[in-house]
């Protein structure tokens, strides 16, 4: 996985025509904020502490902590997405896209930012995207 680029701030970024790539870049570098949130929150104390559980997603002889933070932001988009995707068919009644799936699927076979962005331009083409 490589690092996410910086997101562009100020009023040259609100003037500038935003992308879908630009979109879900802005909506995962959220999300990797909130992963930090969530990471630095205090915990209550307890009079016990159970062992801490492995992380799953943090192969530490492999992956640097950037690295970890990137896949949980990139999941945390993509279960966002999957959400609004199951409303749409509870809402409409359609059935399951099979260019949605087959772009899921990718994603969740190589958990990049570019097929995170083709699973948001399928739900884009159905108008599902409210951001």
């Amino acid at each position: 996985m490589s690092s996410l680029p910086r997101r562009p701030s100020g009023s040259d970024a609100a003037d500038r025509a935003v992308t879908l790539s630009d979109r879900v870049l802005a909506r995962v570098s959220d999300a990797g904020l909130a992963v930090d949130r969530r990471t630095k929150a205090a915990r209550p104390k307890a009079t016990r502490r159970r062992p801490a559980a492995p992380d799953p997603l943090s192969a530490s002889a492999t992956r640097t902590p950037d690295q970890v933070r990137e896949a949980r932001s990139l999941r945390r988009v993509f279960h966002d997405l999957g959400v609004s995707y199951r409303q749409y068919r509870r809402d409409t009644g359609a059935p399951v896209s099979s260019d949605v799936r087959d772009a899921a699927r990718r994603f969740r076979r190589e958990l990049s930012m570019t097929s995170l962005v083709s699973v948001a331009a399928c739900l884009d083409d159905l108008d599902i995207l409210t951001w």
